[in-house]
């Protein structure tokens, strides 16, 4: 736990955007909320701009605003994200489920992109490969965690405290960094499967906006996030 608590301090910086450091003085100093890389109808046809807009404006802002509340005025105003979710099953569900929120979003708008690559390349393919086979192989057990969540929550790949990859999915707003989850790692790739990221386009046909997630993948920037997490468990 110590190996991974110590992996997961180290990575935070220049994955995720996403402050670390103890420096600042009010919560809302210390964790701040990205703008979207692109624009709503970036990711047309696959994402439609209305979802995007009320997906990031609304929501991703509400669950921003509630963790701001939640932490104000406490120890964790200033917390490293990480080490808030490596004791999340000692703080409010508040700071669990906006914490979460704020941080899976912000992951999610990271790793897609209008004009990426169709697949990865280099190091993160040779781990795909030799993790599941092949990379549709990866797509299918991803798509899998995704289409089989029950209720709302998310799809990850991941990077175990040992070099490995996986795949797993979390209910609502939990992620792979929190110590409530059975599978614990380093999120490299992530996919909300809540209904308010599809369901105006896709309706209840969550296999079809999955399906259309594969197109907007920013495989570079996953690759970025593997190859940082791997040069620090080395």
């Amino acid at each position: 736990m110590k190996t991974l608590q110590l992996t997961l301090t180290l990575l935070l910086a220049g994955l995720t955007g996403l402050p670390y450091s103890l420096g600042a003085q009010t919560a809302s100093q210390h964790f701040v909320f990205q703008p979207l890389p692109y624009a709503y109808d970036a990711l047309e046809p696959y994402i439609d701009a209305l979802t995007m807009e009320i997906h990031y404006s609304r929501h991703h802002q509400a669950y921003y605003n509630n963790f701001i509340k939640a932490v104000d005025g406490t120890e964790m105003a200033t917390m490293a994200i990480e080490d808030i979710f490596d004791k999340i099953s000692h703080y409010p569900a508040a700071v669990r489920n906006n914490g979460g929120g704020y941080y899976n979003h912000t992951l999610f708008w990271e790793n897609m992109t209008p004009s990426g690559p169709d697949k990865p390349t280099g190091k993160l393919a040779k781990a795909i490969d030799k993790t599941f086979g092949s990379l549709d192989q990866m797509k299918t057990a991803f798509t899998t965690a995704g289409a089989t969540r029950f209720g709302s929550g998310w799809a990850w790949l991941s990077l175990d405290a040992k070099g490995n990859l996986f795949i797993s999915s979390t209910p609502n707003q939990d992620n792979p960094l929190m110590d409530v989850v059975q599978e614990r790692g380093i999120p490299l790739l992530t996919m909300d499967v809540w209904e308010h990221a599809y369901y105006l386009k896709y309706q209840n046909k969550r296999a079809d906006y999955i399906e259309a997630f594969w197109n907007v993948i920013n495989w570079r920037k996953v690759e970025k996030r593997y190859e940082k997490a791997m040069s620090q468990i080395k």
